[in-house]
């Protein structure tokens, strides 16, 4: 237990640095129990930064129904190819993702039984963090339309800020320890257990959207108009330590 102890206000010690944020704490004292030790005091805090989101994520779609399921699934394929080979032009490795959704032909039943038609969707996904060539690609896309758009933030982007807000989580919690020791009247702190957790805001649910068609369709040359916003990336760290 005192090697756990010891490594944990090691790494506590190197990971603590003086930078502003703001944070909230919980502390809570223990009564004295037979068998456990005396004087402990429970902290929780946390900080958190906000980060823009980075990756644009674009859903294309269509539906076909028929009273054929070879021949509704032959169309999907035919809306499907073109806009897929569009898509692929603007693939790049760790910038631009291209991949198919969902492809799918299922029949529709009458009231009474029986199959009446069939109906079928086709997806096509596009997602990466070249903003400007995404939004572009939208209009040249033709046989198919926007379902869904959104944005989420990136591992790259999180990583980037993860480790600051975490040092200043460990900071607020040492800090606040030392405080409350001191109130308490008594002069030094030992670091009994921690826990740290990192998080980022969960992304927005991705919005319907529906390109203009005939007399209003998109410019070849225009852009789909959006707005990135923030996520949220946090770090809380929760512990107990011995007032000495």
């Amino acid at each position: 237990m005192k090697t756990r102890s010891l490594r944990h206000a090691q790494i506590l010690a190197l990971l603590c640095v003086a930078l502003p944020l703001q944070a909230q704490t919980s502390p809570q004292t223990s009564s004295q129990t037979p068998g456990t030790a005396d004087n402990l005091l429970t902290l929780s805090a946390s900080a958190s930064v906000e980060v823009t989101r980075d990756v644009l994520g674009l859903v294309f779609s269509t539906q076909r129904e028929g009273a054929d399921a070879a021949a509704v699934q032959s169309q999907l394929v035919q809306a499907l190819e073109p806009a897929l080979a569009e898509a692929r032009k603007l693939a790049k490795p760790g910038q631009v993702e291209v991949s198919t959704g969902n492809f799918s032909v299922f029949p529709r039943y009458a009231p009474k039984g029986g199959i009446t038609q069939w109906q079928g969707t086709v997806e096509l996904r596009v997602e990466g963090r070249d903003i400007d060539a995404l939004t572009r690609l939208v209009p040249r896309i033709t046989t198919l339309s926007v379902a869904r758009v959104g944005y989420s933030l990136s591992r790259e982007a999180r990583d980037k800020v993860q480790a600051d807000v975490a040092a200043q989580a460990i900071a607020r919690f040492r800090s606040q320890a030392e405080a409350y020791a001191k109130a308490f009247g008594f002069t030094a702190v030992t670091l009994r257990s921690v826990e740290i957790s990192s998080h980022d805001s969960a992304n927005p649910p991705m919005p319907v959207f529906r390109a203009a068609r005939a007399g209003g369709a998109m410019a070849a040359d225009e852009a789909l108009p959006v707005e990135a916003g923030n996520a949220s990336v946090s770090t809380t760290v929760n512990g107990t330590v011995q007032m000495k």
